[in-house]
């Protein structure tokens, strides 16, 4: 039992320093939005549900805009026996819930039954897996990118007539038969915690594939990958296998991972790469027995890329769905040179991710079962059977096979029927999902229909604007940004908004923590563009000295007179019925108020000076008449409209209550209107 200490830890592949190259590389990756629909029996561990949560991640990240999005063509029975028996393919073609007990005696023959069931649309998820990774396959070969993603392939277990760990057809094997037609070698890496069998036993005898496994073994599933499995005839020295122990971290995994993947380049030289990423070598898998976190997961990924050769990338095992979204997600921005994270964008799947709701697998508290020793010895041996491959072995040069049926002329054919069922779009779903963005591209307005459809949900995008900051981000300024007054109101403190003990200010101060500012994301850009045609209109009211009493006298005319009430026609008062409460209401004189005179700056809305006696006001039939003397106790912000405060209670009239200040005067109508 021994600890990660010691070794050289993982490192961020995006800093300035990390094992990722300023190249940038042409992706293509394949979805088929179909393969979320597929399920295996109720409590079955592999879920294909798994990939569709990952493409949610993608998309609302906004991968997409730095690849090429295809759906492949599903895999055809011809192609699948390129590797797998005709009659194992006819019978997963013809084999159903329905009918399984009509081949009791094939499913013993091909090991289909517990861990691998019969399930509806079973040849149809076959067929979307091989497709993917064949398709990928393909456009290394032709040159139309230089990484292709298969998250729905890495079904590494399956054998040539046998169905075996979850796995029915080995895409694989396919993928890598349609790379050997143009490439010499071809390399095999595979970081999941079980065994690759399957692509091992394909290859065993043969020295144009080289399959490098680091796995878990010792009763284990599939119980095979011995440091001694070398493979035989030809192929002997082409198989590698690491085997590990229970707990392996971010750290030792990768002190063996990288010098043997450094050793395998250098001697084999290979033409193109297969690397499966199954997650169930993170850390809290359901099956899994490791303690990867996905930066240390990642970490492999970043380092295959880090070569610079056509790479096909693929999923694999992973139980723990949350887990596994997450970190093909994160590997895909590492693939396309973007990373993301930490916070998760709002998805179809967002409450998956709880409590944390992060971009993160973090490693648990596990003993690392892997000494030093032992690691040290295995990476010796494994060295040292990789040096008697110095030579990379060299390939009789002969006519390429003509392309399958699959691949002749698929996209002139896809392009020109695309363009044909629609004439009258400028831009079809075929071609946005082929068209890679600029780095520098702002205009995203064209994309919003074709965003919808592929489940960007609206929340996620950014809403640009000048001058905008994004106060959430850690590289913001920790001191308030102010924002600044109109020019024509700093002329003069008073008029600006001052008092005896500095200014009132107007600005809005916003700091990195401040709670109104926490989540804003963008969406209330029009009330804020409207706070801001305001802020003049604001900075021009008075400000009232908050240690002073100010006696005001209310001019109704140049106050704010609050919107009047829409009056019927038929019901509009006289001049007599209006002003004859209001003289009721002036007769009672109030007491004389004694106050502090005010400082001259006050504007010409609020005038104070002493007053002796009550002045009548001009009487108003959409505002409340208001003659008496009041005292307001000035407010520390800025008044948009004085208050008038009562320094005596209002008689009744006839018997009725007195309105209360702020109301219009109830009046009559004519009886004989």
């Amino acid at each position: 039992m021994a600890s990660g200490g010691g070794f050289a830890p993982v490192s961020n592949p995006f800093q300035p320093n990390g094992i990722l190259s300023n190249k940038k590389e042409r992706v293509a990756y394949f979805y088929d939005s179909d393969v979320g629909n597929y399920a295996y029996v109720a409590g079955h561990p592999m879920k294909p549900h798994r990939i569709r949560m990952a493409h949610s991640l993608i998309m609302n990240y906004g991968l997409y805009t730095r690849m090429e999005i295809y759906r492949a063509k599903p895999a055809t029975r011809q192609e699948m026996c390129q590797f797998h028996t005709d009659e194992y393919v006819d019978f997963l073609s013809k084999v159903t819930p329905d009918n399984m007990d009509q081949f009791a005696k094939e499913q013993g023959k091909y090991n289909v039954g517990d861990d691998t069931p019969v399930f509806d649309g079973l040849f149809e998820f076959c067929g979307i897996s091989g497709g993917g990774s064949m398709e990928g396959a393909a456009r290394l070969n032709r040159g139309k990118c230089d990484i292709a993603i298969n998250w729905a392939g890495g079904l590494h277990h399956a054998k040539k007539s046998e169905a075996s760990g979850f796995c029915y057809i080995n895409d694989i094997v396919l993928g890598i038969i349609e790379l050997l037609r143009y490439k010499q070698r071809v390399l095999y890496i595979d970081i999941d915690v079980h065994h690759g069998d399957g692509v091992e036993e394909a290859f065993y005898t043969t020295d144009r594939v080289m399959t490098c496994s680091f796995h878990k073994y010792g009763e284990y599933f599939p119980g095979t990958g011995e440091l001694r499995d070398i493979g035989i005839g030809a192929g002997k020295y082409y198989a590698v296998n690491f085997p590990l122990r229970d707990g392996i971290t971010d750290e030792t995994y990768k002190s063996v991972f990288e010098p043997v993947i450094k050793h395998i380049m250098e001697w084999y030289q290979p033409c193109a790469v297969v690397l499966q990423c199954g997650a169930d070598s993170l850390s809290g898998d359901r099956l899994g027995c490791f303690n990867l976190s996905m930066r240390g997961h990642a970490n492999c990924v970043a380092y295959v890329k880090s070569f610079g050769l056509p790479t096909l990338v693929v999923g694999g095992g992973g139980y723990t769905m949350r887990n596994v979204s997450r970190a093909w997600c994160y590997e895909t921005g590492i693939l396309v040179g973007k990373e993301v994270g930490p916070q998760l964008p709002y998805s179809d799947f967002y409450e998956y991710f709880g409590p944390d709701y992060e971009l993160d697998v973090r490693p648990s508290n596990m003993d690392n079962m892997n000494s030093r020793e032992y690691l040290e010895k295995i990476k010796n041996q494994v060295i040292e059977n990789l040096a008697r491959t110095k030579f990379a072995p060299s390939v009789q040069m002969q006519d390429v096979p003509r392309d399958s049926e699959h691949f002749k002329d698929g996209d002139a054919m896809l392009d020109d029927l695309d363009e044909d069922m629609h004439p009258d779009e400028r831009v079809t779903q075929r071609q946005w999902e082929k068209r890679v963005a600029h780095e520098g591209e702002l205009s995203e307005s064209e994309d919003e229909d074709m965003e919808r459809n592929i489940g960007v949900r609206p929340e996620n995008k950014e809403k640009r604007r000048r001058n905008h900051a994004n106060y959430r981000s850690a590289s913001a300024s920790a001191m308030a940004t102010p924002v600044p007054q109109p020019e024509e109101n700093n002329d003069d403190d008073n008029e600006a908004g001052t008092n005896g003990d500095g200014p009132v200010s107007h600005l809005r101060t916003q700091l990195p923590g401040d709670v109104e500012n926490e989540g804003y994301d963008g969406e209330n850009e029009d009330e804020d563009m409207a706070d801001a045609d305001e802020a003049p209109k604001r900075q021009e009211e008075p400000a009232v000295d908050p240690d002073q009493t100010v006696e005001m006298e209310v001019d109704a005319p140049a106050t704010a007179q609050p919107t009047p009430a829409p009056q019927p026609a038929s019901t509009k008062p006289s001049p007599e019925a209006v002003t004859a409460p209001a003289t009721e209401e002036a007769q009672p004189e109030p007491e004389k108020a004694t106050s502090v005179p005010a400082e001259p700056a006050v504007t010409a809305a609020v005038v104070a000076t002493p007053i002796s006696a009550p002045a009548p006001a001009p009487a108003l039939a959409t505002a409340p008449v208001a003659s008496a003397t009041s005292t307001v106790p000035a407010a520390p912000t800025v008044l948009t409209e004085p208050k008038i405060e009562q320094t005596s209670p209002l008689p009744s009239v006839g018997g009725s209550p007195a309105p209360s200040v702020g109301e219009p005067p109830r009046t009559e109508a004519p009886k004989d209107a």
